[in-house]
């Protein structure tokens, strides 16, 4: 079986400050994140929906619940309103690409980005000339973290958790951590995520899942915020962004 090393970097958590969306440029090697609340949107769902293209449009058709549906059409519509300010292209017009594993892309624009939710927010990163994977996270997600952790955490890992003073907010940084890499990837899903051991500053590691050993970069810069008390987010690029700033991401 096929391996090689993988290098992560892992740094955080740091307090997150959001800014307002007044100063947009996006510097070579920078990464803007924008995050705001998923809530009630009335008339703006129709707006929002008639941003999408017909791809979208078929998968947001395919959940079987109408607020599923909604936060979809909510997150796309706002994905392609964010981009567009780096794009200089309208909303409507932006077209996508998808890779091998279903995760869309800008072809040929030097703009990357990176789309996650949670019940109750949304993230959308966005990089330049930088490869980004991005995961969020809230606290007020019902989960047994203590149980999961010994299905998808090193022996290293749940140690370090249950050192915390904060079982469930450590979790959740690891967790973010791990799905920020392989989205970084372009992998997106991986079975064994105990392969993926983020809870040190630096570590280096031994990697044999085929597609992951075909996608995946050398070595991950991670980094891992808070927003408030209740959401987490991590990051995760090939090479240490020159900057990370954040916006308030608002209808």
């Amino acid at each position: 079986m096929d391996s090689r090393s993988l290098t992560l970097h892992c740094s955080g958590p740091e307090a997150a400050l959001l800014l307002p969306a007044d100063d947009l440029v996006l510097p070579e090697g920078g990464i803007h994140a924008w995050f705001g609340p998923i809530g009630p949107h009335g008339a703006e769902l129709a707006q929002l929906e008639s941003l999408l293209d017909a791809d979208e449009l078929r998968r947001a058709d395919r959940f079987r619940f109408a607020h599923d549906r909604e936060r979809y059409i909510v997150g796309h519509g706002l994905l392609r309103r964010v981009l567009s300010h780096y794009l200089g292209t309208a909303p409507r017009d932006i077209a996508f690409a998808r890779g091998a594993h279903g995760k869309p892309y800008l072809p040929e624009q030097g703009i990357q980005f990176n789309f996650s939710d949670t019940k109750d927010g949304i993230l959308i990163a966005v990089g330049r000339g930088l490869e980004v994977g991005a995961d969020v996270e809230t606290m007020q997600r019902t989960v047994d973290h203590l149980a999961v952790s010994t299905h998808y955490f090193t022996p290293e890992e749940q140690e370090d958790i249950l050192r915390s003073s904060d079982t469930k907010r450590r979790f959740l940084e690891l967790w973010t951590r791990k799905e920020a890499v392989l989205k970084a990837s372009g992998v997106g899903i991986m079975d064994d995520l105990k392969v993926l051991r983020v809870d040190p500053a630096l570590v280096s590691l031994t990697i044999r899942h085929a597609e992951f050993l075909r996608m995946a970069h050398d070595q991950y810069h991670v980094g891992t915020w808070s927003l408030g008390e209740d959401h987490i987010i991590s990051l995760a690029t090939p090479e240490a962004p020159e900057q990370v700033r954040f916006f308030a991401l608002e209808p």
